[in-house]
C-alpha cells in the first residue's frame, strides 16, 4: 500500500483538467493518475512514471501539467 495521496486541491484541479476540452492528452493521463492516487491502495504504475518524467524534463509542458507529473512521481513505488 501506497502511504502516500494526491491532495485534495490537486485532485479538484486534475477533476477539471479532465472535463474540460482544451485539455492535452498527456495532461488528461497525468490528471487520471493524479484522481487515482486519492486512494492509498492505487500506485503510479511504471510506464506513468516514465511519462511524468518525461513531461517534467520537457520545456514545452505547461505548469499544471508539470504539477500533475510531479504528483504522480512523488507517488511513485521507490523500488523501481
Amino acid at each position: 500500500m501506497n502511504s502516500k495521496r494526491s491532495s485534495s486541491t490537486l485532485a479538484s484541479q486534475a477533476a477539471k483538467a479532465l472535463s474540460s476540452k482544451g485539455t492535452s492528452v498527456t495532461q488528461k493521463s497525468l490528471a487520471a493518475s493524479v484522481l487515482s492516487q486519492r486512494n492509498p491502495h492505487n500506485q503510479t504504475g511504471a510506464a506513468m512514471e516514465d511519462k511524468a518524467s518525461q513531461v517534467l524534463q520537457s520545456s514545452k509542458y505547461s505548469a499544471q501539467t508539470k504539477s500533475f507529473a510531479a504528483s504522480v512521481l512523488s507517488q511513485s513505488n521507490k523500488s523501481r
